[in-house]
């Protein structure tokens, strides 16, 4: 007889054993809908995918009466250039002094405690601080991601920096390679797979700084649009843009790990 820790199912199994909470919740939310509906056909609070499908149908294939734009597609090309955006200049940024820190001493002494101080400070806090400096416009809202998404990414570089065997730095030296040689050949490539692991793990975090951001001080975007529609407790549209969000986060998270998997194969051999 097999142990639980021992059996591995298929990956037809995998696949059924994923999907169905996602089928148990849905289901739910249809009885918990009709339910509530049943005996309020005005109630919002859980409205039924019928509802939501025509309240979205709206926001995307019909321009707005106001501005002419599709709104859902506007507020998600607002989002995603704010989003794609910071994470990038975060992750140069992180990568950079996390590749520092961790190999050069030096840069290490100095800096290192300066970002583990950084990292620890509430990225929310700072925001007040960010639209009195930056103003209103979009560098505010990228600047809360780079902030909150940067130390982050630095410390987990650094961290991988640190791990590296000293014996292949000492192979790389004792063939003559100067410091900045070592940085290129033995550093950076060992480390690309695990920026790309950061971006993947901050990116969460990433979401939830643009929108707070656009929930404050914006005039599109999908925080923004989830934050101006609560006042109407329009469940129909904050559901669905909740589940685009999601869908978006998955996506993008994804494709990060394809493009992992295929540029750097080595780190990936012997995963699950």
């Amino acid at each position: 007889m097999k142990r639980l820790i021992n059996l591995t199912p298929s990956k037809s199994t995998r696949w059924l054993l994923g999907i169905l909470p996602f089928a148990l919740i849905i289901l739910i939310y249809i009885v918990a809908s009709d339910a509530r509906l049943a005996e309020n056909a005005t109630d919002k609070l859980l409205p039924s995918f019928g509802q939501m499908g025509e309240t979205l149908n709206s926001y995307v294939l019909e321009p707005s009466k106001r501005t002419g734009e599709y709104l859902f597609w506007t507020d998600t090309y607002s989002s995603l250039k704010r989003l794609l955006l910071g994470i990038v200049i975060a992750a140069v940024f992180g990568f950079t002094f996390g590749l520092l820190t961790g190999a050069i001493p030096t840069f290490h002494a100095p800096v290192s405690p300066l970002l583990t101080v950084i990292s620890l400070v509430p990225p929310m806090a700072l925001l007040p601080i960010l639209f009195i400096v930056f103003g209103l416009d979009e560098l505010s809202k990228v600047a809360l991601i780079v902030i909150g998404v940067a130390p982050c990414i630095a410390r987990d570089i650094q961290r991988s920096t640190l791990e590296i065997p000293q014996e292949q730095i000492i192979k790389a030296q004792t063939l003559g390679a100067s410091s900045l040689q070592v940085l290129l050949r033995v550093y950076i490539p060992q480390l690309m797979p695990r920026l790309i692991s950061s971006i993947r793990l901050t990116l969460g975090s990433g979401w939830l700084f643009l929108i707070a951001a656009e929930a404050i001080a914006s005039t599109d975007g999908l925080g923004y649009r989830i934050f101006l529609v609560r006042r109407y407790l329009s469940m129909d549209v904050i559901l669905p843009y909740v589940a685009w969000i999601t869908l978006l986060a998955f996506i993008i998270d994804w494709l990060l790990l394809k493009t992992s998997q295929k540029c750097f194969r080595w780190h990936h051999q012997g995963a699950h």
